[in-house]
């Protein structure tokens, strides 16, 4: 066994069918009396139901203008919202883009937030925060804006279309693939990376099938993997499938999970030589012989886009695309090369099978 470092943070997490009963008790463990909930307009009913559980005395307010990729516009407006109300803490309800404006918020203000996931991003459990600004997304670790506590109630999740959960889950699922090749990685997180990766292989076709009597299964292992999968996210570092998802969605607007699905199995071809031992791993806890095609096999079996043109990307914009990719130096199992990396785009672009 090779030396590591594994550092553990102090994070609360409440998992189960019917935990979110369990919010207010969990705000009062932390001495927190009133919230400002954050979700998007399309989750705005599902926040009211988190109002209504905890009460007026106890809810500042709801702001319900949450999107993607955390437009500095939008994080301003609710840290003064917050501010003007006299909140004490934020919830945030709802997936990648909820959680992310609530991790804004507190990078600042020191507001505390509780995570309700409602979908399988990851992102409740790291201490990774991304702001667009002026066309770029950037991204910091910073741990004050961990959520405190996390509640997984599976029953939240029920409601999530087929479509997105399959784009969501294999997001989580791409977390864990970067972390079983990170450079600071460790046996801790290789476990936890392999058994998120084989429950979301598991919950992803049944959720698609969206058979009732193994619906209600499929949602907890999906949204147990996705619990593991951003642990790994949020303890080790992750390398060029990221990059360029952040590249892509922050400076093109295109949609996180679905440019996460699209490029995760371009990136492990890629790095494919240069990690053979993760590789491996990713491909046992998918049940396939190879990562990448397994990835892809995955997403396309179930309805998910496997080419950046279905999400709206431009042909002429690749050449850009990849430019910012190379910008800023990060680790990756294989070096960046200028002219394999277009062609990984241009796969990826095109929605090409990797080792067809």
């Amino acid at each position: 066994m090779t030396s590591f470092i594994y550092n553990s943070r102090a994070q609360r997490v409440v998992f189960g069918t019917g935990s979110l009963a369990q919010l207010g008790a969990e705000l009062d463990a932390l001495g927190l009396n009133r919230a400002l909930i954050l979700c998007t307009p399309a989750q705005r009913a599902q926040a009211e139901q988190v109002a209504a559980l905890l009460g007026p005395p106890r809810v500042a307010g709801v702001y319900d203008q949450a999107v993607m990729h955390v437009p500095i516009e939008t994080v301003r407006h609710a840290r003064q919202m917050a501010h003007a109300l006299g909140a004490d803490c934020a919830i945030a309800v709802g997936g990648g883009s909820t959680i992310g404006l609530g991790k804004a918020i507190a990078l600042d203000s020191g507001l505390p937030v509780v995570a309700v996931p409602t979908t399988y991003a990851g992102s409740e459990m790291t201490p990774i925060y991304g702001i667009t600004e002026a066309g770029l997304k950037k991204t910091g670790n910073d741990v004050r804006v961990l959520p405190r506590t996390v509640i997984y109630d599976p029953a939240l999740s029920m409601a999530l279309p087929a479509a997105l959960s399959v784009t969501s889950g294999i997001n989580a699922i791409a977390h864990a693939a970067e972390g079983l090749y990170a450079r600071d990685g460790n046996p801790v997180m290789d476990l936890m990376a392999q058994e998120g990766i084989r429950a979301l292989a598991r919950a992803i076709p049944a959720i698609h099938a969206g058979t009732d009597d193994a619906l209600e299964q499929a949602r907890k292992d999906a949204l147990y993997g996705a619990w593991l999968c951003g642990t790994v996210l949020g303890s080790v570092g992750m390398a060029l499938h990221h990059k360029l998802c952040h590249t892509l969605g922050g400076s093109f607007n295109l949609p996180h999970a679905e440019v996460h699905t699209v490029v995760l199995p371009h990136a492990l071809a890629y790095n494919a030589s240069a990690a053979p031992h993760a590789m491996a791993r990713i491909a046992a806890a998918l049940g396939s012989a190879n990562a990448a095609q397994g990835v892809f096999d995955l997403a396309h079996a179930h309805g998910a886009p496997t080419a950046l043109r279905a999400l709206g990307m431009r042909a002429e914009d690749l050449d850009r695309a990849c430019d910012i990719a190379l910008q800023t130096p990060y680790p990756n199992p294989r070096l960046l090369e200028r002219t394999a990396l277009r062609t990984l785009l241009q796969d990826a672009y095109d929605g090409i099978r990797p080792g067809n």
